[in-house]
């Protein structure tokens, strides 16, 4: 049976407005920080390499997506936008990040493509469970896609200037092994632009519909169920 439903509009973009924007103040906090040299336990310029890694200084965007992930659920839960079953939003969160583990863990090791081809596996590895979120909540996973390009073009941005400039921040992968370095194009399409616009927001999707589906299954499904029962 599927779970009660309204038809109040919601505009995605009053909804992704304020959390974009707190995701600039934070990227342009931690560019003065590495720029200025500030505590590296806050502001590192540590990239891990040329793979994408989730934690690189404790100042960064890449973990607001589990907040908003639950700020879009309750909002769009409260407009009457939460998904048709809770359990196979849910699921699908879930089977998204065993996926993401499996292939990370199993199969990417076991690739003996090399460098930079290998990263369009990495980037797959994460947008394939990401993609899949579409049929668990379409409406979540729509604002997080909004929301990720909203906060990963500015990086984006910044990255460009950053390769360019030399600045000697994560952004422009400083310290990269020799074998890695390429001329700035090929440098900012293999390790910035796509990436930013492949990888981390299929992260932020998949992270976000994790934590947006487990806050709807707690709260969101009673809220709404409240609602109908005022409405009756």
């Amino acid at each position: 049976m599927s779970e009660v439903r309204s038809s109040s509009h919601i505009s995605i973009a009053r909804l992704i407005f304020l959390p974009a924007l707190l995701s600039l103040a934070v990227t342009i906090l931690r560019l003065i920080g590495e720029r200025e040299h500030w505590s590296t336990r806050w502001f590192s310029t540590e990239t891990g390499g040329p793979v994408p890694t989730v934690v690189s200084g404790f100042i960064g965007i890449t973990w607001l997506a589990l907040p908003f992930g639950v700020y879009f659920a309750i909002k769009l839960a409260a407009a009457g936008h939460g998904p048709k079953r809770t359990a196979k939003a849910v699921g699908y969160a879930f089977t998204g990040l065993v996926i993401l583990l499996l292939v990370y863990y199993s199969f990417l090791p076991r690739l003996t493509v090399g460098f930079p081809q290998v990263l369009i596996f990495i980037w797959l590895a994460m947008a394939i469970p990401a993609a899949i979120q579409l049929l668990g909540w379409p409406e979540l996973f729509k604002t997080l896609l909004a929301y990720g390009l909203a906060a990963r073009i500015p990086v984006v941005i910044v990255m460009f200037f950053a390769m360019r400039g030399d600045w000697g921040t994560h952004y422009d992968f400083v310290g990269m092994p020799e074998e890695f370095q390429m001329p700035l194009w090929p440098r900012f399409f293999w390790l910035a632009f796509f990436p930013q616009l492949v990888f981390w927001v299929a992260f932020t999707i998949l992270m976000g519909s994790l934590t947006g589906s487990i806050a709807y299954a707690l709260f969101g499904k009673r809220r709404l169920a409240d609602k109908a029962a005022q409405a009756s």
